[in-house]
């Protein structure tokens, strides 16, 4: 039940940044992209794998598709910090894709989870993309909470002052809070 429910927040965020791919302009929708793309890419590894199991070769895909992503996001970083959040990000979903492809490091995919590799490497990793998306998340969650009533006028948690609901930042930082607990329980399962 777990498994599905991971699965469908994340489609559910993924759709909501691919919303915000239509009210944004410039860099807010080069971010909504790499995020719908982060959101619906942790959907679809996320799809319990007692009910579907996804072909040998699906994993080379996500390995690829997120190696791109990387590539792109480290292309950007050049203009943006965020940027760097988004190649942390997809080169985590590498990892994941490479760790659960059969014959990974995790022996077998998703029925491998729980099994420790011995791959040198592989446990510090996974500990620190863990460490990593624990102060993502903890930092995260933080900015979503109001300061005071004029603080939240200036950060943003303002009326919407007649922009439509996809535009609206508070909720682009909720996903984010949302993507990064996803990522953090799906490298749990590692």
């Amino acid at each position: 039940m777990s498994g599905w429910l991971l699965m469908a927040l994340c489609a559910i965020t993924g759709a909501y940044c691919l919303l915000r791919t239509r009210s944004d302009a410039g860099e807010g929708r080069r971010t909504a992209r790499a995020e719908a793309l982060m959101g619906f890419g942790m959907a679809a590894m996320a799809v319990p794998a007692a009910v579907v199991t996804p072909p040998a070769w699906a994993w080379a895909v996500y390995a690829v598709l997120f190696g791109a992503a990387s590539l792109r996001a480290l292309w950007f970083s050049r203009r943006s910090r965020h940027h760097l959040h988004h190649l942390v990000g997809s080169a985590a979903m590498v990892y994941m894709a490479l760790t659960m492809a059969p014959g990974g490091a995790a022996h077998g995919g998703h029925t491998g989870h729980g099994v420790a590799a011995t791959a040198g490497g592989v446990p510090l990793l996974t500990g620190l993309l863990l460490a990593y998306y624990t102060v993502y998340v903890l930092r995260s969650g933080a900015r979503l909470i109001p300061v005071a009533a004029g603080g939240a006028a200036a950060a943003g948690g303002g009326g919407s002052a007649g922009g439509s609901w996809a535009a609206r930042p508070e909720l682009a930082l909720a996903c984010r809070l949302t993507m990064g607990m996803a990522m953090f329980a799906m490298l749990l399962t590692l």
